[in-house]
């Protein structure tokens, strides 16, 4: 007996039976637009081409969604291509038939490639934030900074290795060989918290505290101080009168709470306490009203680890881990974005 092709109207019922049991993708892509990343996305794309023979290349907005897809759902560029070829809710969310050629996993780390080399994930970000702002989403509570170390695997060198890597150079057993370079990330950084031991980076972040969006962020190596880089994620200026700003007890000290003064900020850091300076009992009460408050940052990072699960980079180097690191700032935003306007969406 044969069967006949699957129809328009087959795709559209099992469509709507995968909405009915998962509507978040359908959602992400209505209530987004995505025309707004566009114009810098087209920056890829804006050297000449030498030839116009052959095929053009992939559409910048559709390649732009498949990152999305990829840092989403935590994968790997073969397993997107993979996922691509094989769910019929990616191609939905793509818009892609059945018949249309799907991007390879080449071709999606070539486009990702050139974002990082533009340095255009920052600028993505900064204009899904203005669009928040239109949205009605402005930061008008208070701010609230952390940081989060993002691992890559570890590196098995040598003490010796070590100190010449923490020193910019390249250990010699490790630059003769090409194969062992390229697979060294030689910009990642260790750092102890703790009893924990972490190699990699740190995502610092800043969000507002009434709808939980990340704001500002910066990506240095993990052993950098949390204060390090507080200045740069805020913004230059308070958007409006004492508008208030929580941190640990990390970010504290006077020249820090004078610079945030300066820009109109009033800071609400946890104070910390010193040997033969204890914190006095009013001390340690103001730190808990100040915690119940910082602690919704908290919220956030737990937020992206349930979302788009573990939060070991793929990448190698500074630049990839800034960008991708930037990405997955970009992707929590929309999913919050996403909560607050379908509250009742499904995850």
């Amino acid at each position: 007996m044969l069967h006949r092709p699957p129809s328009f109207f087959d795709t559209e019922r099992i469509l709507g039976k995968i909405q009915q049991l998962n509507n978040f993708l359908p959602k992400l892509n209505a209530l987004i637009n995505w025309e707004i990343f566009r114009s810098t996305l087209e920056k890829v794309r804006e050297k000449e081409r030498l030839s116009h023979a052959g095929r053009k290349p992939y559409d910048v907005v559709l390649m732009f969604k498949i990152l999305i897809l990829k840092k989403l759902y935590n994968l790997a560029d073969e397993k997107i291509e993979e996922q691509i070829l094989d769910r019929l809710s990616f191609r939905a969310f793509l818009g892609l038939r059945f018949s249309a050629n799907v991007p390879d996993a080449k071709t999606i780390w070539l486009f990702a490639e050139q974002l990082k080399q533009l340095g255009l994930e920052q600028e993505l970000f900064d204009r899904f934030e203005e669009e928040l702002e239109r949205q009605g989403f402005q930061a008008k509570s208070g701010s609230i900074t952390d940081g989060s170390f993002v691992e890559v695997p570890k590196q098995r060198n040598t003490r010796e290795e070590n100190k010449q890597i923490k020193s910019c150079e390249v250990p010699e057993r490790i630059a003769a060989n090409p194969h062992v370079l390229a697979q060294k990330d030689l910009d990642a950084e260790w750092a102890k918290k703790g009893d924990e031991v972490h190699y990699g980076y740190k995502n610092h972040v800043t969000i507002d505290e009434e709808y939980k969006l990340i704001r500002g962020y910066g990506v240095t190596g993990a052993a950098a101080h949390d204060s390090e880089p507080y200045m740069d994620v805020l913004p230059a200026k308070s958007a409006y009168a004492d508008q208030e700003v929580f941190a640990d007890s990390a970010y504290s000290g006077k020249e820090i709470e004078a610079k945030l003064k300066e820009r109109g900020f009033l800071p609400l850091i946890c104070e910390k306490g010193y040997r033969n300076h204890p914190l006095t009992e009013e001390q340690k009460l103001f730190n808990r009203v100040k915690s119940s408050v910082r602690c919704r940052v908290e919220h956030v990072f737990g937020a992206m680890k349930m979302r788009m699960g573990d939060e070991t980079l793929r990448s190698i180097g500074f630049g990839r881990a800034r960008f991708w690191i930037g990405v997955r700032n970009l992707v929590y935003n929309m999913c919050r974005f996403v909560s607050l306007k379908c509250p009742k969406v499904a995850k």
